[in-house]
């Protein structure tokens, strides 16, 4: 397989429309062209980590944070990132990145926190905005399931936990074929009135292409009548962090070993009394204090998250317990869900889990 190809698997379950304005997912250094011999899955890349990519015969890795995060005017030895860019591309080594699209989707990072706590009815925490579509495509009547169900296998038509959402009604279409064309009803130069459906369904923005091809493929006229409308709508299968409960509350001070356990975390920071009964329980991965507003508006009984200021901890105001496991701790298993994606679409490909501990932050005991 190539590097495109492996990119375009990826790209299908992590758009990188879901990324934030801020950030750099994606492929950030090597050739699409390239042939893949295996995949390492990591969180971060370090040279420790590429070693091991050479080790395990692996030219493609695929890391949580981007190894170029920010804009930069030269790759030279004299920086840390030029260095390994150096390394990557002397070992012919392609890099990708998949940081802020898979914090924001409802299968990521913070969906693999909510199910290693045992967290039930869980949602995403804060919604984004402007990333849905309205579709509107006119079938005549005999093809409308036909045209439907294409629609529906190519993704559109989830709200929520519903998928094959539409809506129709009837009416009809007029048209005139030119001179050259095989109409699939009616003469050429003459107008004809067509029995149609309005078949009306709702679709991730980003998924368009992919749709309208389905219709495309589906739709028995030469020129099929379409429209896409961009919606305001939340959508509520993407965005920042997630909300979920315990069936059965717990102490704080259980929560916390749970935590500890679990995530090996050492350096726990935290608010509120250890014997404060926790139910609902807000997550962030990464550094999501900005989130801690918006957890105490969804009256959560505690907040996880990393990288937590101090003042932000006032935040709290003992109406919510602050838990901060630490960045990586909270994102550790990211590699996972990569390896995961990758083991259910190319199976017999060599996919490999980073063994590599890579967080920079040490803690004295």
């Amino acid at each position: 397989m190539t590097a495109s190809e492996i990119i375009k698997i990826i790209e299908e379950d992590f758009p990188l429309s879901l990324q934030e304005s801020y950030d750099n997912s994606g492929l950030c250094s090597g050739d699409t062209n390239t042939e893949i011999t295996g995949i390492l899955c990591c969180i971060d890349v370090t040279s420790e980590v590429i070693d091991e990519a050479i080790d395990k015969k692996a030219n493609f890795i695929i890391s949580h944070h981007p190894l170029i995060f920010q804009g930069i005017k030269s790759v030279t030895t004299k920086t840390l990132t030029g260095q390994l860019l150096l390394k990557a591309i002397k070992n012919n080594i392609v890099l990708y990145a998949a940081h802020t699209n898979i914090d924001n989707l409802s299968i990521g990072v913070n969906h693999k926190i909510c199910s290693i706590l045992g967290l039930t009815d869980c949602k995403i925490l804060l919604p984004m905005a402007d990333k849905l579509s309205k579709l509107v495509v006119f079938v005549p009547n005999s093809h409308i399931n036909n045209v439907r169900q294409a629609i529906f296998e190519a993704g559109a038509g989830v709200i929520g936990k519903y998928d094959c959402c539409s809506f129709s009604s009837d009416g009809y279409g007029t048209f005139r074929a030119g001179e050259g064309t095989n109409p699939f009803a009616g003469k050429p130069g003459m107008v004809h009135t067509e029995p149609e459906t309005r078949l009306e369904t709702i679709l991730p923005a980003w998924l368009a292409p992919k749709v309208v091809n389905a219709i495309i493929k589906a739709h028995p006229y030469e020129e099929v009548a379409y429209d896409l409308y961009p919606m305001k709508n939340q959508f509520t299968l993407a965005g920042a962090g997630m909300i979920g409960d315990f069936n059965t509350p717990l102490k704080l001070s259980s929560l916390l070993s749970i935590l500890r356990e679990k995530f090996q975390a050492q350096g726990i920071r935290y608010t509120g009394n250890t014997e404060k009964n926790i139910k609902k329980v807000a997550v962030c991965g990464g550094s999501g204090s900005f989130l801690i507003g918006e957890a105490k508006k969804q009256q959560a009984d505690v907040f996880i998250t990393g990288d937590v200021k101090y003042h932000q901890f006032f935040e709290a105001d003992n109406s919510l317990s602050i838990i901060d496991i630490g960045h990586y701790e909270s994102e550790q298993f990211t590699k996972d869900i990569f390896y995961e994606l990758l083991m259910k679409k190319i199976s017999k490909f060599a996919v490999h889990l980073s063994e590599i501990n890579s967080n920079p932050i040490k803690y004295y005991s």
